[in-house]
């Protein structure tokens, strides 16, 4: 956890990146966690708010994150290569974010020192999502651009 201690050590390009650090650049929205649906025709991914049955829509956390891979096989690990090549991370997505080049929003956990900054800025699932054990058919709950706060948690 030393690593952690490291000042800003989130500002350093994302291949200087312990694993450890890594995983704390999470802001714990829980947004890559929803079902996506892709176009046949187009390729296109569209949006749902439909959440994979692990993720606690509480906590916007993973209920089981260490086993998740082995519980739900189509479950990513997202890598430093994958956070520049994924169209679906949300643009307020720290990895996404970092893979870029551009730095945390204001509201990120690392930045302002508070875990639920990202659930008072609108931007976590927390409140808008519903789990694929309830929801039913995904292609009821495909959700519009402006669903989802823009980058300073304003929404569209």
């Amino acid at each position: 956890m030393d690593e952690l201690r490291e000042p800003r050590f989130w500002d350093k390009p994302i291949e200087a990146l312990t694993r450890t650090q890594w995983e704390a650049l999470c802001d714990g929205c829980g947004r890559c966690c929803l079902h996506k649906i892709e176009d046949e025709d187009t390729g296109e991914v569209i949006g749902t708010n439909v959440a994979c049955r692990l993720l606690e829509l509480g906590t916007a956390r993973c209920g089981d994150y260490r086993n998740r891979r082995a519980l739900v096989p189509d479950c990513l690990r997202l890598t430093h290569r994958l956070a520049r090549e994924v169209p679906w991370l949300p643009s307020t997505c720290a990895y996404r974010l970092r893979a870029e080049g551009k730095p945390l929003h204001s509201w990120h956990y690392l930045e302002c020192g508070d875990r639920d900054a990202v659930h008072k800025a609108g931007v976590s699932v927390i409140g808008k999502a519903i789990s694929e054990v309830l929801a039913g058919p995904i292609e009821e709950h495909i959700v519009e651009d402006d669903f989802w706060p823009d980058e300073d948690g304003v929404t569209k």
